[in-house]
């Protein structure tokens, strides 16, 4: 069962081979650590994964959660992994040690997140979400809350949630009506309402502390006059001692469409007015305070929709080589062939390679992205860091969307492989497709997050930063065409990222038209343009990584000779999978990508032309 979560050869290639994992240990914060603690700790990560978290997928969707008197049971089967869980430190891998964590690295963190998330991401939410939260208070909490918090957050003995979406405010968060009332002893009285919490209560954890956005009276209207308040499901003594309930209740849960297993809960703050919580940052202030979460969780939902993927594929790929039916295209007509394995058949394997790249896409991706926020951590000169940071902005709301999107359709394409038995609850990819559909509505739907990109990333400093990315795209480019192999490839995704600059300038000077509705009707389609040639740079720096290794072990074998070498060695099959993928990805998906950026660029009106009744219904 190891290969149907994530393939580790491919994990170290993206760790040690394209990313250089190694050198983050030149960085003081890092000194302590080298390959070695890394690769024990990636394997640690996969046997707790294998062992203990990966048999509560199926048992845990089909047990489901129970509700009764304003509590939540979570399905039996996660009470032992959660305490392993918790003993192996896995809920804080990146915070300082001095607060409880392990302080890794964020790209060994992702490694360890491939895993675990791969494995239940409706189990592994329940310790994210209190390290989340814990983040929060640690960066913006005083002192005297940070001793009281971080502690037993970070070490997974207290949950932690997300407290935004009101019944009538839904994505609007500036339209809540929940309050915050001081208090002379210098606390809040919290009172309000709150929908769509996840693990807002449960049974795993002796407590639960909810950051809850709300409005202090004769506050400024919008988001401007927002705070974020700490609210305890129990309140927490200034020695950090519990206290009593808190009057916050559970006023039911979701029944929803996938993840079953984690707890979906509408919340009441002080329907006894007895509810109280504590500043968090400054009055007014709030979204500032809720955003850093907020964009941890867009990496991290983007991490879910890769790693749904990752599972889904590798079980397709494994029924394929197994699933014997049909025989070779060539001997269609003989009834004596033998039935064959369907990754033989075209278009399997056609299925299979869009599968493989974009999933070994997307690994490349979050794990640049949890590189460039240890660039952010760890970066002496402000100049560099400021540098990272813009990139990292610019790339969130596309890692959010893209990877959800994306991650949904590959395991669409699994249950398609498997055919009719996909479609049954007896194999995996039936429940992998149904837990991954919320990734593209959690923190912010993708039309958000392409809202996002269009009104605010792009422009970001004039536009600096999105030509800081097209930059490093080109260095990619410029290696690979020194690769005879890949010359073609770097051509083509020249191009590509020249379409894309073109395309971004325009729709971001139409935004700024009276065109503007047209402009951000095209938001969403462009969100996933840049998604395209951000997978294609990805593969093919992948690609430019392999091509020297594949040489190295192949040498200058040609045709039937060099097949035959790759065919039985391992690892050059491994690197002649990452050329395939590139060719693949951007002879065949990129072309269709440019036909998305000339749409784009008639900026066609429909979208906003069409009458209200001439929808029909």
């Amino acid at each position: 069962m190891a290969q149907l979560i994530a393939d580790r050869r491919d994990v170290d290639f993206v760790l040690y081979e394209q990313l250089e994992a190694e050198k983050l240990c030149g960085y003081a914060r890092y000194r302590e650590f080298n390959r070695k603690t890394f690769d024990l700790v990636v394997d640690e990560a996969r046997s707790l994964a294998i062992k203990e978290i990966l048999p509560t997928l199926a048992p845990g969707d089909r047990e489901g959660l129970a509700f009764a008197d304003g509590r939540v049971r979570v399905p039996e089967c996660f009470h032992r992994p959660y305490k392993l869980y918790r003993e192996g430190e896995w809920t804080a891998v990146t915070a300082d040690p001095a607060v409880g964590g392990q302080g890794l690295p964020h790209l060994i963190a992702q490694a360890v997140g491939d895993y675990h998330l791969g494995a239940n991401y409706a189990f592994t939410l329940f310790g994210w979400s209190g390290f989340g939260a814990g983040e929060m208070i640690e960066i913006f909490g005083t002192p005297e809350q940070r001793e009281m918090f971080l502690k037993p957050m970070y070490s997974g003995r207290w949950g932690g949630t997300m407290v935004l979406t009101e019944p009538n405010a839904g994505s609007d968060v500036g339209a809540l009506t929940t309050t915050g009332r001081r208090l002379e002893d210098g606390t809040y009285a919290i009172s309000g309402a709150k929908i769509f919490i996840t693990g807002g209560e449960h049974d795993l954890t002796e407590n639960i502390i909810h950051p809850v956005l709300a409005r202090i009276e004769e506050a400024p209207a919008g988001t401007k006059g927002i705070s974020l308040f700490i609210v305890p499901k129990i309140w927490v003594n200034a020695d950090g001692s519990l206290g009593g309930p808190n009057d916050v209740a559970c006023t039911g849960i979701e029944e929803k469409m996938g993840i079953h297993a984690s707890p979906t809960c509408s919340l009441a703050f002080g329907g006894k007015g007895q509810c109280r919580g504590l500043l968090l940052g400054e009055e007014h202030k709030g979204m500032k305070v809720m955003f850093h979460m907020m964009n941890s969780a867009r990496l991290l939902v983007g991490a879910i929709g890769f790693t749904s993927a990752s599972a889904a594929y590798l079980y397709a790929l494994d029924y394929a080589r197994q699933r014997r039916q049909g025989r070779d295209l060539e001997k269609s007509f003989d009834p004596e062939a033998p039935q064959v394995p369907i990754i033989r058949h075209p278009d399997v394997r056609r299925m299979l390679l869009w599968m493989k790249a974009h999933v070994e896409g997307m690994r490349s991706l979050i794990y640049y992205a949890a590189r460039l926020l240890d660039h952010i951590r760890c970066e002496s000169d402000p100049l560099q860091r400021d540098y990272w940071q813009g990139m990292m902005d610019l790339l969130t709301p596309v890692i959010k969307a893209y990877c959800s999107d994306k991650g949904f359709e590959v395991c669409s394409q699994a249950v398609q492989v498997y055919g009719g038995y996909g479609y049954t609850r007896e194999y995996p990819v039936e429940q992998l497709l149904r837990d991954v559909r919320i990734a593209a509505i959690y923190e912010g739907t993708n039309g958000i997050q392409a809202m996002d990109l269009l009104g605010r990333k792009l422009g970001a400093k004039g536009g600096a930063v999105f030509m800081n990315l097209l930059q490093e795209i080109q260095r990619v480019i410029a290696r690979a065409r020194g690769l005879e192999p890949l010359a073609g490839l770097a051509e083509s995704l020249a191009q590509a990222v020249e379409r894309l600059g073109q395309t971004a300038l325009y729709l971001g000077q139409t935004a700024m038209s009276p065109k503007l509705r047209t402009a951000f009707a095209h938001a969403t389609p462009f969100q996933e343009v840049m998604g395209d040639v951000v997978m294609a740079w990805m593969l093919l720096w992948r690609a430019s990584v392999a091509v020297p290794q594949l040489e190295r072990l192949v040498g200058p074998a040609a045709g039937e000779e060099r097949g035959s070498k790759i065919e039985g060695h391992k690892q050059a099959a491994f690197y002649e999978g990452q050329v395939q993928a590139a060719r693949y990805f951007i002879n065949s998906l990129l072309p269709v990508t440019m036909g998305k950026m000339t749409a784009i660029l008639a900026a066609d009106s429909a979208v906003v032309d069409i009458p209200e009744a001439a929808f029909g219904g």
